[in-house]
């Protein structure tokens, strides 16, 4: 599915959609440049779960937990992580198994831990335009925007 948004607002609508469906367990795999938006798309996928806690960037702590949702979401940033070994270092298999929602920005540093992810690749087209693409067979089977 792809999608076009024009402003940080539509790109949070179309996490927000998302969110609305997924079920626990559910791995997303972020794919996109710095700047692209996928926090704001975090922000938006947090609301479709019910969560009203205040989403920021998880630069600087790895992982950020919002729990005041349908389910947690656990949203995670990979880029200082070195390969998928330090991922389990810091007890991936411990947030899998508290069925929630695990977000994962720069995806490509430890793809080789993520089973069947969704993937919601994100594209930068001008100052607000992102193009969206979500990937995730019959799981998305109820998702519209």
């Amino acid at each position: 599915m792809e999608f076009i948004t024009n402003s940080p607002e539509e790109t949070e609508a179309v996490g927000a959609a998302l969110g609305k469906v997924l079920t626990p367990g559910t791995v997303l795999a972020y794919r996109g440049d710095l700047g692209a938006g996928k926090t704001a798309f975090t922000r938006g996928l947090a609301r479709g779960l019910g969560s009203t806690d205040m989403v920021t960037s998880p630069t600087y702590t790895i992982v950020n937990e919002y729990l005041s949702g349908r389910m947690p979401l656990f949203h995670f940033d990979m880029y200082r992580l070195a390969d998928a070994d330090a991922l389990f270092d810091i007890g991936w298999d411990d947030y899998l198994e508290r069925g929630g929602v695990c977000a994962v920005e720069w995806s490509e540093n430890v793809a080789e831990a993520l089973e069947d992810p969704v993937i919601v690749s994100i594209e930068k087209r001008g100052e607000n335009t992102r193009v969206i693409t979500i990937e995730g067979g019959e799981r998305l089977a109820d998702f519209s925007v």
